[in-house]
């Protein structure tokens, strides 16, 4: 087993590092406080064509796998934007996994270069106010009417509505009560965002405020059958085909900002001088900020064996679950410690790690919490009886 880098993606890595780095805390900060969408950013991006790195190339992208996108999204959250640089991008970089897969040619030669080139802004509809983690569970249904179909429903917490063109939306065609399995009955479509049949209301947050994150409201939507993904009632498997990545991506995010938070702690501790010492001479804080780097070295180690596994095409439930929890872990416990390094600084928003802080606790709990990976981990890994 070998998943170490190979010097291509060292290369990227670095070159990620540098794309970024013309960003620094104060733009993100001053993004965050105006609850302003980083169109700089993501234009610059664009222009270099990183954000279509995984898109295949015949339409436009650069054809690799989940493992450069890791590494360029690590990149992107530790260059200081952390999750509002990470959210601003994460859904143009691997999001239309499912359309790449299932989708049919004419779908994906109409959007897959747009959203390559950054010229076509997508978000994803799935979650819904009464169904939280229970994707089952969704209401938000789509009515056959001859080649088309009208959908009706409720949606929350979908990134970049605000901003996007179309959304991957997931809906149920044949009633929960009808199906023989829950997951079946669910069908995906790839379709405008008609503003004049979908009303988005902003959700006020603690964090993460240049992305918004919203509630819609979508009232007959008419959708072409031609927007639909795949075939009619497997939806749910579809998505299923990006949970992994998904997880392996946020992952990233949450290294990153990690990695940011402790690179700030350390260069504080250095210099901050209290008692005729620098505070880093003290083990009650030099300690904990090493721990956080055992930890944060730990955890790409089990991000990096889980991009490996998908990339081989081998089983990578396991790996991806694990490395989230891992991630969102340790990423969390460094900004954490960051913050009481600074002591009181740590409050100030002039140091940034209190952003960070606020940041990286949403990966312990989107995409899906850390309860619900160890309920993963519990039954498909130790054979343990479900609990819900």
């Amino acid at each position: 087993m070998e998943f170490g880098l190979t010097e291509e993606q060292v290369e990227l890595r670095s070159a990620a590092q540098d794309i970024v780095s013309a960003f620094d805390d104060e733009y993100w900060a001053q993004k965050d406080l105006a609850k302003e969408f980083p169109t700089e950013f993501y234009d610059h991006l664009a222009s270099h064509g990183w954000l279509g790195i995984t898109t295949p190339e015949q339409y436009g992208g650069g054809g690799m796998g989940i493992t450069e996108a890791t590494l360029l999204l690590e990149a992107i959250a530790a260059g200081g934007g952390a999750m509002n640089a990470a959210s601003s991008v994460h859904m143009t970089i691997f999001g239309m996994h499912p359309v790449i897969v299932h989708g049919s040619d004419e779908l994906k030669q109409e959007n897959l270069p747009r959203v390559a080139s950054g010229d076509l802004h997508v978000c994803f509809g799935v979650t819904e106010p009464d169904a939280g983690l229970d994707t089952t569970r969704i209401t938000t249904t789509a009515t056959r009417r001859g080649t088309d179909y009208v959908v009706r429903g409720r949606k929350v917490w979908i990134s970049k509505a605000l901003e996007s063109e179309r959304i991957l939306l997931l809906t149920r065609t044949t009633p929960r009560s009808e199906v023989e399995k829950p997951t079946d009955g669910l069908t995906l479509f790839f379709t405008d965002l008609d503003r004049s049949r979908v009303d988005i209301r902003p959700i006020r947050k603690i964090g993460r405020n240049a992305v918004s994150s919203n509630e819609l409201v979508i009232d007959d939507l008419v959708v072409p059958e031609a927007h639909r993904v795949g075939e009619e009632g497997k939806g749910f498997s579809y998505i299923l085909d990006g949970l992994n990545p998904e997880r392996m991506l946020i992952a990233a995010e949450a290294l990153g900002i990690g990695r940011a938070a402790l690179a700030k702690a350390t260069a504080y501790a250095k210099d901050r001088v209290v008692f005729d010492r620098a505070i880093g001479m003290n083990q009650g804080i030099q300690f904990p900020l090493a721990d956080s780097l055992a930890k944060l070295d730990a955890a790409e180690l089990a991000l990096r064996h889980a991009t490996w596994t998908y990339d081989q095409g081998l089983p990578s439930g396991r790996t991806a679950n694990t490395a989230k929890y891992l991630c969102a872990e340790a990423g969390y416990e460094a900004a954490d410690r960051a913050v009481q390094t600074h002591g009181g600084m740590g409050y100030s928003e002039e140091y940034h790690v209190g952003r960070y802080l606020r940041e990286v606790r949403l990966m312990r709990i989107a995409p899906v919490s850390q309860e619900m990976v160890l309920n993963y981990l519990g039954t498909k890994a130790l054979g343990l009886p479900r609990s819900y």
